[in-house]
């Protein structure tokens, strides 16, 4: 019987690779104080649709702002829908639930009778998680957005330039090991490699590590 196929994100996986949920990742566990993880698996659905109708409503999130929705889709199957535009959203869900998260927002936006985009853009972007409370430092010197508590507080979003990368930038703290503070950072997979490795650059003098990818990406308390 051949093998199944194995996905793989843009950016290389640090040895040791594993597979996860049908991805190729790295198996590295880090306890550092400041950490980056490729997320890529996540599964990514973008939403275009009207900014005051039905199907925004329904979502629930506005523009620059985050949320997390029990979609009984299993143990830490939550998903994550943000603001990323003018009537722009996008949901992040649990590797392999690509195609459940998908239909059910192609059902809901049925019954609104709107004119709605769904999209699941999981293998074309790239997504990785920094975490630790050094993280904002970290960004400052890649980003020219405040991301301190008082400016960017947890549930923000932006669109922003990262590494003169075009990034999303989610804050969505986490309780990890290595510290709450977290930031999911979005970009187009032809960018992913270059911002992980800006970013593991930039936070050389912070001591970042990089830490391997475990679902629901949320390290072991």
């Amino acid at each position: 019987m051949a093998d199944a196929p194995v996905a793989r994100s843009a950016i290389a996986p640090a040895p040791p690779e594993v597979v996860v949920d049908g991805w190729a990742v790295s198996g590295r566990r880090s306890t550092a104080a400041l950490t980056l993880t490729d997320s890529t698996p996540l599964a990514k659905i973008a939403v275009k649709a009207a900014v005051d109708g039905a199907t925004a409503d329904s979502l629930g999130v506005a523009f620059g702002r985050s949320a997390r929705e029990d979609w009984g889709l299993g143990p830490g199957g939550d998903v994550l829908i943000v603001g990323s535009g003018p009537g722009e959203w996008l949901v992040l869900a649990p590797p392999a639930q690509g195609t459940a998260v998908t239909e059910r927002l192609q059902e809901a936006a049925t019954r609104t009778g709107e004119l709605v985009t769904v999209i699941d853009v999981t293998h074309g972007r790239a997504l990785v998680r920094l975490t630790g409370e050094r993280a904002p430092d970290l960004l400052a010197k890649e980003c020219g957005v405040d991301l301190g508590d008082e400016m960017f507080p947890d549930g923000a979003a932006l669109r922003s330039a990262v590494s003169r990368v075009a990034t999303d930038i989610i804050r969505d703290d986490r309780g990890a090991l290595n510290g709450s503070r977290s930031y999911l950072l979005h970009c187009e997979r032809s960018s992913g490699q270059y911002l992980f490795d800006s970013l593991l650059d930039a936070g050389g003098e912070f001591e970042v590590e990089v830490d391997g990818f475990m679902p629901p990406d949320v390290p072991p308390e």
